[in-house]
């Protein structure tokens, strides 16, 4: 990603629950209130993953997007939780499938962005971490933590 990215949601818990394979860009079908809600910082990707049906689409499930509240019009019937298209090319629809039936991957949302006013989605094809990999993980951190404090000193 470049600079002129910004970056509104990164999942930090994707980074420590798995060990990420491949990564993709995506954009998101939102509507307009959504676009809004989005680039206020109302998204949460906890507990969200990426499914691809049979007819080759790619969809953010479990992504919980908050109403828009200075939204007039049809913001009854809204649901912060519904599926959400994912954008790709069919190249990388067919990579992720064949790749993601492989027994452990799945394709996990890492971060949610702006790219040129557009809103787009990072995901990855990722394998679950074992708790022995992320009792690793921090004891790793905190290494490098102590190595930072004793340069500081």
């Amino acid at each position: 990603m470049s600079n002129k990215n910004k970056i509104i949601l990164k999942n930090k818990e994707a980074a420590f629950s798995y060990e990420l394979i491949d990564s993709f860009e995506a954009g998101l079908v939102l509507s307009g209130p959504e676009v809004k809600s989005v680039k206020n910082g109302r998204v949460s990707l906890k507990g969200s993953y990426i499914s691809i049906d049979q007819s080759s689409e790619a969809w953010l499930v479990g992504a919980h997007i908050a109403p828009y509240l200075p939204a007039k019009g049809n913001q009854a019937d809204y649901e912060p939780d519904r599926r959400r298209k994912l954008l790709l090319n069919k190249k990388e629809i067919h990579s992720l499938l064949g790749k993601g039936k492989q027994k452990g991957l799945t394709i996990i949302p890492l971060s949610v962005y702006t790219k040129r006013g557009l809103i787009k989605v990072e995901i990855a094809l990722a394998r679950g971490k074992s708790k022995v990999d992320k009792r690793e993980t921090i004891k790793k951190r905190e290494a490098q933590r102590e190595i930072r404090r004793a340069m500081k000193v």
